[in-house]
C-alpha cells in the first residue's frame, strides 16, 4: 500500500499541475471548466465515486457497483438487462451539488487509459463489432457512405480506422457532440473540476483495482474484476501500431490535438504513434473548443 500511495500521489500533482497550467481548474461555462455529473455513480453506503470512463475498465466496475448495489453475482449472470440500466435504477445520475458534496468524504476514483488506445477499443467494439442495426452499425454505414473512396465498395462491411478517424476530426472540427465512447476524460470526468483522490490506470489496473478495494474497505463485497478485456484473438494493445500506421501524421496530430489535455493530465506520450520520427507535438493549447459528451441512443 506505501508504494500505491506514493504512485497515486504523483498522478494527483500531475493532474493539479497540468490543470492549473492549461487553466482547466478555473469555473467557467463550458463543459472542461464546470463539473459534469453526467456519468458519475455515488455508493453512499460505503463511501464509494466513480466516473464510468467508457472503454477503461468501466464493464468491470459496473458490475462491482451493481454487487454493491445489493444484486446478487447469480441476479446479474442469468440477466439480461444491460448492467448499466441496471445501476442507474440504484444510482440515479446525481446533481452537480450532491457530486460535490459526496466527494468530499467518499473514496473518489478515475480509471484511466491510453487515448490512443482508448479510442482504438471503441472503434474495434463499436464500429467493426456493431450490432446489427443498432445505432452505432447505423452510424457506420453513414460514414462508410460518406468517407469511402470507392462508393461501391462494401468491403470491409464496417468503416475502415482511417475512416472513421476522418469522420471524427469532422465531428471535431464542426464542434458537434461525440459520442460518449471516444469523448476526452478531460472533458467526460472532468477531473480538474471535481477532486478524484484515487487516478487508476488501466496500465496497472490489476494493482489500482486492489489498492481502490483496500482504500474502500470493501473486499468483503466486491474482487478485482477484468471484465470484457477485448474482442477477437488479438488484444487492443497488440493491435496498436497496425492500425496507427494506417493513419498520416496529420490524422494522428489532429487526434493528439484533440486528446491532448488526456494525454498530459495523465502522462501519456504521442511520439511513438508518428511515422515521420522529427515529428513532434505540439506544445501549445489544444486548438478544439470543449465538447459535450453525446447521451446514449439505446443502452447498447
Amino acid at each position: 500500500m506505501e508504494k500505491l500511495e506514493v504512485r497515486m500521489q504523483k498522478r494527483l500533482e500531475r493532474v493539479g499541475e497540468v490543470c492549473s497550467q492549461y487553466g482547466l481548474d478555473r469555473r467557467g461555462n463550458d463543459s472542461l471548466h464546470r463539473p459534469n455529473s453526467w456519468e458519475f455513480l455515488i455508493n453512499k453506503q460505503y463511501r464509494l465515486v466513480w466516473c464510468n470512463v467508457f472503454k477503461a475498465a468501466s464493464t468491470s466496475w459496473m458490475y462491482n457497483f451493481n454487487l454493491m448495489a445489493g444484486y446478487k453475482p447469480q441476479f446479474l449472470k442469468k440477466s439480461k438487462e444491460v448492467p448499466l440500466v441496471l445501476a442507474r435504477k440504484k444510482y440515479p445520475r446525481p446533481s452537480e451539488s450532491e457530486l460535490l458534496t459526496s466527494v468530499n468524504d467518499s473514496v473518489s476514483f478515475l480509471i484511466v487509459r491510453h487515448p490512443f488506445e482508448r479510442l482504438l477499443s471503441a472503434y474495434r467494439d463499436k464500429m467493426q463489432n456493431a450490432l446489427p442495426n443498432s445505432f452505432h452499425h447505423k452510424l457506420g454505414n453513414i460514414i462508410i457512405q460518406k468517407y469511402r473512396t470507392n462508393k461501391f465498395s462494401r468491403v470491409p462491411r464496417w468503416p475502415t480506422f482511417p475512416e472513421f478517424v476522418n469522420y471524427l476530426i469532422d465531428q471535431i472540427h464542426n464542434h458537434r457532440e461525440l459520442d460518449m465512447h471516444w469523448t476526452p476524460i478531460t472533458n467526460f470526468c472532468t477531473p480538474c473540476q471535481v477532486r478524484f483522490n484515487v487516478i487508476a490506470k488501466f496500465e496497472t489496473l490489476e494493482e489500482d483495482q486492489r489498492y481502490i478495494i483496500e482504500k474502500a474497505n470493501i473486499g468483503h463485497v466486491v474482487s478485482p474484476q477484468w471484465k470484457n478485456s477485448g474482442k477477437g484473438k488479438k488484444s487492443t494493445v497488440a493491435l496498436l501500431e497496425e492500425f496507427y500506421a494506417e493513419l498520416s501524421d496529420k490524422q494522428v496530430r489532429e487526434l493528439y490535438e484533440f486528446f491532448k489535455y488526456d494525454f498530459e493530465l495523465f502522462g501519456y506520450s504521442v511520439k511513438e504513434f508518428y511515422r515521420n520520427s522529427s515529428e513532434k507535438p505540439s506544445t501549445s493549447t489544444p486548438t478544439t473548443k470543449p465538447v459535450t459528451p453525446l447521451k446514449p441512443h439505446s443502452p447498447e
